[in-house]
């Protein structure tokens, strides 16, 4: 649907452009994070980990952790370093909602654009030299792509966790062997 109104029940009617802003916003947040989530899968199994410690008081290394299933990586994470990934999301949060001005919601607002946060998303600055038509072409192929990241996402962690979810009649590997074609 890219940036039109998808809308077979006639919901999009009973809002204002107000309150589609704020779906979008929330579907394009959603999408990041669902991409994000989904290379992160595939990096945790295909074991690469950073080098050293994850935490020196307890002792705990990034390759030890990075033998572990991803579930089970997340449940090994040190306490503070949880807290240090949600402390990170919290100001981002903030920053995307409070402190940039006019609001995705108001009139001028644009959903997904987080003025405030420009060098974390662009720090080359590449979409400040594109076009307008195809910086709205991009924009189009991320809301895309991460619809299709929440989908991958939530099969991943469906498959990994309901046994027989999955209609094959073989065991698929969902190991580093996934990712080897692309190495």
């Amino acid at each position: 649907t890219g940036m039109k109104t998808w809308a077979p029940l006639g919901l999009a009617a009973l809002g204002s452009p107000a309150t589609l802003a704020f779906f979008r916003h929330a579907e394009l947040k959603h999408c990041r994070v669902a991409m994000a989530a989904f290379v992160g899968w595939l990096v945790a199994v295909s074991g690469v980990h950073f080098p050293g410690l994850c935490s020196f008081s307890e002792g705990v290394s990034f390759e030890d952790i990075s033998k572990l299933t991803p579930l089970e990586q997340w449940a090994a994470v040190p306490a503070l370093g949880k807290a240090q990934i949600l402390l990170a999301i919290g100001i981002i949060e903030h920053n995307s909602e409070w402190k940039i001005k006019p609001h995705y919601m108001a009139a001028g607002g644009k959903p997904g654009d987080l003025k405030g946060l420009k060098s974390f998303w662009d720090p080359a600055g590449l979409t400040s030299k594109m076009s307008a038509a195809k910086l709205e072409r991009q924009r189009l192929s991320e809301l895309k792509n991460g619809r299709a990241a929440m989908i991958g996402i939530i099969s991943v962690l469906i498959a990994h966790n309901v046994p027989g979810s999955i209609p094959l009649p073989i065991n698929f590997p969902a190991g580093p062997s996934l990712i080897l074609p692309f190495q």
